[in-house]
This record gives structure tokens, C-alpha cells and sequence, in this order.
């Protein structure tokens, strides 16, 4: 019984931790991503922050705005 009480904990949790990563300030989230793109030598690239139904077949990075938007990522 206290084995399901704990794991309903952590499902909990994990659900709220996911909750507050999606809602992160995309521009925040976009500068974090860009120092590490570039902390492994990358320089000519793009990132753009667009509205889920624009993705195509661009490569997502990251999700913002409250799972509303991405952050897509283009090498040139």
C-alpha cells in the first residue's frame, strides 16, 4: 500500500515538473538552448520560436509557452 502511495506521489510530481518546463518563457528558453548549440562549437545556425502547427519538418529543441509553442532548430 505504501509502495502505490509513493509511486502516486511521484507521478504527481512528475507531472507538475513537466508542467513548469513546458511553461518556461520561450525568449529564456531560446537563449538557454542557443549557449549550449554553441558551447558545442556550433555557429551557423537558427533557432526560431514558432506555433506548434507551423513545425513541419523543422527539428524541435524545445517546447514553451505552455506546450503552445517550439523552438525549432535549423543548421546552415
Amino acid at each position: 500500500m505504501q509502495r502505490m502511495i509513493r509511486v502516486a506521489i511521484l507521478g504527481v510530481a512528475t507531472l507538475f515538473a513537466s508542467q513548469a518546463v513546458a511553461a518556461k518563457d520561450c525568449e529564456e528558453l531560446k537563449k538557454e538552448i542557443a549557449a549550449k548549440i554553441e558551447a558545442n562549437g556550433v555557429t551557423d545556425y537558427t533557432l526560431e520560436i514558432v506555433p506548434n502547427e507551423q513545425v513541419g519538418e523543422r527539428k524541435v529543441v524545445g517546447s514553451c509557452g505552455g506546450g503552445t509553442m517550439k523552438i525549432v532548430y535549423e543548421r546552415k
